[in-house]
């Protein structure tokens, strides 16, 4: 069942993408700490990494599991990212596949250069 769609007119509107986010994790309450392969998640990230070009809020399909983090493909960039455990700002929250579609037309992803 898709949890996003029926409450897309409530989410439509709110135009900070952190507030958004928020909002979203909220709804999507199936979490984990250590992604499985193959399945999509959205979380909040902020690297301590300096000079480094990020999505505070990115919606990823994890494909490969480190010691340090994982590597997935991030819808919003369009590539192959890397995510430390450190980084990762709470849990993973599972995006179901039916839902892909309605999480990434909402604007949360939210780039940022981290100083």
């Amino acid at each position: 069942m898709n949890r996003i769609r029926p409450v897309m007119d409530e989410l439509i509107g709110i135009e900070d993408s952190d507030s958004l986010m928020s909002e979203v994790l909220g709804i999507l309450q199936d979490t984990a700490v250590i992604p499985d392969i193959g399945k999509i998640y959205t979380f909040q990230y902020r690297p301590k990494t300096s000079n480094l070009q990020y999505d505070a809020n990115p919606v990823v399909a994890v494909t490969d599991l480190f010691r340090w983090g994982f590597r997935g493909i991030n819808f919003h960039w369009g590539e192959a990212r890397q995510y430390t455990w450190q980084d990762v700002v709470g849990t993973l929250h599972y995006v179901d596949n039916e839902e892909l579609n309605d999480i990434l037309a909402l604007p949360i992803q939210n780039f940022r250069l981290n100083s």
